[in-house]
């Protein structure tokens, strides 16, 4: 997260190597003669070759320096918050994220859309949950016609009750555009004072939730879960 250059055939000469020993002086030395352009020739390019390529285990070695960095800077980073959101509503999505890296200074966050691409969707809502300090839902009109929000959801509030330190974590927002009527909020998440971005008071209930001090304490707690678990794997 090279591939070595391929080889040159090295046989090119092996057809007029291969002469018998009956032929006459003169054959032999207009053989010998004719050798020597491709002879310099094969030799110029070999040395060229051994200059230019690297040995395999030496580029493997150069290669795994090279990508170390940047997987353990992706190791590093926990989120201040992720947002869940109906498939339909990545734009939205992506507006508030928007909304709250740019004017509230809330960074870095991330949307359920992006996580990388090619692994389980399981893993991935893991991930973006127990990789973050808040877990926003985004409650739209679209919410409750996706049966993975459900999901989302309940595995969210499940997972703020069962770790002490994601109490209050999960965080129902009704954006501006689209927002699902509060009678329609299924009963688990009315529970929740959730964030209404057309309030006035939305810039104060901001502030009060997404407090510095708590996401310290969630990252010391996530860090030191990870670094427990590399122990484990690795003993």
């Amino acid at each position: 997260m090279g591939i070595g250059k391929s080889k040159t055939d090295p046989c090119p000469l092996s057809l007029s190597w291969g002469k018998s020993h009956s032929m006459d002086t003169s054959q032999r030395h207009h053989e010998s003669d004719s050798k020597k352009p491709e002879e310099i020739s094969l030799r110029g390019a070999a040395e060229h070759r051994n200059a230019t390529e690297m040995p395999t285990g030496k580029q493997e070695k150069a290669e795994g320096v090279e990508e170390m960095p940047e997987e353990e800077a992706e190791e590093e980073v926990f989120l201040k918050f992720v947002i869940l959101h109906a498939e339909d509503d990545t734009d939205e999505a992506l507006r508030v994220q928007s909304l709250l890296e740019n004017d509230f200074g809330i960074k870095p966050g991330i949307i359920f859309a992006e996580m990388p691409c090619g692994r389980q969707h399981l893993q991935n809502l893991d991930d973006a949950v127990n990789g973050s300090a808040w877990t926003i839902l985004l409650l739209t009109e679209n919410f409750l016609r996706d049966t993975w929000c459900k999901f989302q959801f309940y595995t969210s509030l499940m997972n703020s009750v069962n770790r002490q330190h994601k109490y209050n974590s999960v965080i129902p927002m009704r954006p501006l555009n689209n927002p699902l009527p509060r009678e329609r909020t299924p009963f688990a998440l009315r529970t929740i004072n959730a964030l209404e971005e057309d309030s006035r008071g939305f810039p104060t209930q901001v502030e009060r939730i997404f407090q510095e001090s708590v996401y310290k304490i969630q990252q010391t707690i996530w860090k030191e879960t990870r670094n427990m678990a590399q122990r484990q794997f690795t003993a």
